[in-house]
Order: C-alpha cells, then structure tokens, then sequence
C-alpha cells in the first residue's frame, strides 16, 4: 500500500473479502504498519511482514521466498508493476490507470520510456486476469498493451466507508472556523496535485469567477480551498495564484486526515475537479455523497464514474469551467438536482459488489470452487500483496 490511492483500494478490498469469504486462507504481505491500517479482520487473515521497497531486487527474491514457503495458489497484486515477476503461481492485478505510460512517461528518456513499456507489458501479459476500475482504463490497457478484452474483467472502486457517516454537524463547522479558519463560502477541490490534475486551470476558473460574481454583487466572501499533497514541489500553483492577483482567497490546506476531508465535503458550495486524466477518480463521488454539486471532466473514466449526477465540462477550457461553476452557485433548482442525483450515483458503487467480481475470479483462476459450495474441496490460499 505505498500509494495514497493504492493503499485506500487495498485497504478496503481486504476488509470486502473478510466480511464476505470465512473459507479461504488469506495472507496480506507488506509492512506490518501497513497491514495494521486494515483494522480487524478475521481468523483467516494473516500478516506476513515484508519491508523495504518492493522495486528492489532484494524484495523481489524475499517476496518469491515468501509464496514459495505458503505454497499459495494465486497472488493479488493491487497495482500496475513492471518488474518482472516469475512467481511460483498464478497472479492476478488491478490496474488504477496508465498514468505512468502517458504525462508522466514524457519526463523519461526514449530508452528507460520503452524499457518501462516493454516490461510493463510483459507483466500484463503474465496475468492471469486483469481487474480494471473502470470501462475507460479496461479501454486503455486494451489499446495500450493490445490484452485481449476477455482477460480483463472492470471491477468499480467505492468511496471509504467514513464518507457515509452522515452531514456535519454544527460542531465539525466549528472546528473548521477554530482549525483551519474557515467560515466563509468555498468551492473545493481535493487530490494529488500533479500537472494532470488541472489545477492551475482551476485557479483559472476561479479567478475569471470572482471577476463575474462582483459585476453581480454575489457571495463576495467566496474562496476556493486547494487540499491535496506535494505542493511544495509544484510553484506554478502559487505563481498562478500572485498571477491572478487572488492571494486573499485561493488556500492551500496540504494533506487532512479523512475525519476533517468529510467535513469540508460536506461545507462546500461546489466540489471542481476538472481532470484530465482519471483511471477512476474517487473525489467527485464522495463529494456526492455528502450532496455537494460536482464541476467535472467531460473526458476519461469521469463522465463514467459520475453519470448524470454532475456537471461535465471541457477541461481545457477555463471559461467553460467558470461558467458550470457559476451556474452551479447561483441556480438552486439545477443545486437541488445534482444533489439527488449525487446521493444515488455514489450508492451505485459499493465495496462488497467488487469484492465478490474479485471472489469470482479468484475461483476461476486458481479452479477451486468455494469451500461452502463444495465441502470436500481443500480451501484456496490467496496471497494479497500490501
């Protein structure tokens, strides 16, 4: 689990599979710490602790020690890798996206860009079976990497649990007053902060927005509040933001604990998230789920994950976003439909429904039958790498 996204997803296929499957040995390899973040599971879970960075040469081998010496059946690998595995049994692999072979390969010279392909395909190629999170990426991997459709099966990622825990109350609206000094209006946006997340055009937006809602004397306190990692590294934002000349009301929170991030959801007056690339893209459907209207993507997997509970722009285009954010702020019939809408698109999505696609395949590929269905059959052992 060591990334954000990876470790959300992981964490919570795990606990799917132990509310639904009391018959098969599982065992989760990774660092304890991370395993420990799962929370109970039980007495057919088990943690095998393996350090280190799984990219090392070193991890490679103690990994293939561990699968040899558990004699598994299938592995579960829940991220795209291209290191090559020559594992003692049959693995399947999610697959979030293709990021890594599209923005962020450009930062690659030629040699390492087609090394990086060339094993990555190689690793797909050796799956047993693909577990794509959305129709959008299961397109990708088929185009990308040319895997026939029938070995890769779309299984849709959910929101967290924790974002389903009911509206703030007056005393969360506080904390976000006392805490983080927040107690006025604000549009939001939430996530990685990676060129391909389009935020520089959301300062954009919001800036040309600000510039239209004073012609119309309307919400002059608002703000538009920026939560996600790494900003340090990406200066264009704050250059942007002197650029625009909105440095009273553009605020860069950094990382916030869940707990804190359901209530900003739910303060929010707009949830902006104008990608440009998303394998799934989480943040808009838990936006949904505490009824606050979405601005989003009209390309990738987003007009798949959202449907029609959000409005769908061109996110290259900065007045089109502005203009479905305005229109958003100030017409409460289109606010109240969105709302309705959101709450039913994000109960479309649940952990339990992938978890038993996942089950499914897991029994197809290793041939063993669930040991409830059949009970001369040896249970399966499934190894899950954290």
């Amino acid at each position: 689990m060591t990334e954000f996204g990876v470790g959300t997803y992981t964490r919570n296929i795990v606990r799917a599979l132990g509310r639904l499957d009391s018959e098969s040995k599982y065992f989760l390899i990774g660092p304890p710490q991370k395993v420990a973040e799962i929370g109970p599971l039980p007495p057919n879970f088990h943690t095998v602790p393996l350090l280190g960075n799984d990219a090392t040469i070193k991890s490679y081998f103690d990994y293939r020690a561990i699968l040899k010496r558990l004699s598994c059946d299938l592995v579960h690998i829940p991220h795209l890798f291209w290191l090559p595995r020559n594992l003692p049994c049959p693995y399947v692999m999610t697959v979030h996206d293709v990021l890594d072979h599209m923005y962020r390969a450009r930062e690659q010279s030629g040699f390492k860009r087609s090394l990086h392909f060339y094993l990555t395909h190689r690793a797909l190629k050796g799956a047993a079976r693909i577990f794509a999170v959305s129709n959008f990426t299961k397109s990708e991997v088929e185009k990308l990497f040319a895997i026939p459709a029938a070995r890769i099966e779309v299984v849709y990622n959910a929101i967290d649990e924790r974002f389903l825990r009911g509206h703030a109350s007056e005393a969360d609206r506080q904390l976000l007053a006392e805490r983080y000094l927040v107690n006025h209006p604000f549009l939001l946006y939430t996530g990685r902060i990676s060129p391909h997340k389009n935020v520089v055009r959301i300062i954009e937006a919001f800036s040309a927005l600000k510039a239209e809602l004073e012609k119309e004397a309307l919400f002059p306190g608002l703000k538009l509040i920026v939560i996600g990692d790494e900003l340090s590294k990406h200066p264009d934002l704050r250059r942007t933001v002197i650029r625009s000349r909105m440095q009273n009301d553009v605020r860069f929170l950094g990382f916030v604990p869940i707990e804190v991030l359901r209530i900003f959801y739910d303060a929010a007056k707009i949830f902006v998230f104008p990608s440009l690339y998303e394998g799934f893209g989480l943040p808009p459907l838990e936006a949904m789920a505490h009824g606050t209207p979405v601005v989003t993507s009209n390309t990738s997997s987003l007009p798949e994950v959202v449907g029609n509970a959000a409005v769908l722009v061109n996110p290259e285009n900065v007045f089109e976003i502005m203009r479905a954010l305005h229109r958003v702020l100030v017409d409460q019939q289109l606010r109240d439909k969105l709302k309705a809408r959101g709450y039913e698109q994000a109960k479309r999505f649940s952990w339990d429904a992938a978890a038993r696609q996942i089950l499914r395949v897991y029994h197809e590929v290793s041939e063993k039958p669930p040991a409830r269905q059949l009970a001369d059959e040896p249970s399966v052992s499934r190894a899950v790498n954290s």
